[in-house]
């Protein structure tokens, strides 16, 4: 596994690096010791699954709060999907910022997503998955978001967005 730093602090690009042979491949895709050495959350508590039928479908952009503040590994495994990470630590250099990367089934990339760190995405294929591992579980109630369109982010989504749950489209405009 290759970590790489991105432009937000903690938000860490993870290359993977699959054993090929004359079967197919072996993957890796999470060691608690290179996530200790890199500074990740090494502790999960939950795996989850996002299938979503339609290109063009945004989710987002979500994160847990408080006590339940969660970090997650994403991986993309069927179709491609434009990933979203903004950042919204108050005491972060990067407060307010984005970055995104395009992860795809079978490019041996994952993407770490650090607490305090909103996480969406964009489908660019129908029958997209995403994988995810997280070091919290999920709580009801507990989960919020922000609006994915929201003039203080500024998020650039490469297509025109064909579905949205009405939970992620009603986030109300971010107070500073």
């Amino acid at each position: 596994m290759i970590v790489r730093d991105t432009a937000l602090p903690g938000v860490r690009l993870i290359a993977l690096e699959p054993t090929r042979d004359e079967r197919g491949s072996f993957t890796a895709f999470f060691r608690e010791s290179v996530a200790r050495e890199h500074g990740m959350v090494s502790i999960i508590r939950q795996c989850a699954n996002s299938h979503n039928l339609r290109a063009g479908t945004i989710r987002g952009v979500h994160f847990q709060a408080g006590a339940d503040a969660e970090s997650k590994y994403v991986r993309c495994v069927a179709g491609r999907a434009y990933d979203v990470v903004l950042d919204l630590r108050r005491n972060s250099p990067t407060f307010l910022k984005w970055i995104a990367t395009e992860l795809a089934a079978g490019d041996d990339q994952m993407l770490y997503v650090p607490a305090g760190c909103a996480h969406g995405f964009q489908t660019l294929a129908d029958n997209t998955e995403l994988s995810y591992l997280l070091t919290e579980e999920f709580r009801a109630g507990r989960d919020i978001g922000v609006r994915w369109n929201d003039p203080a982010f500024g998020i650039l989504w490469p297509a025109t967005c064909t579905m949205m749950s009405d939970r992620d489209a009603s986030y109300p405009d971010f107070v500073v």
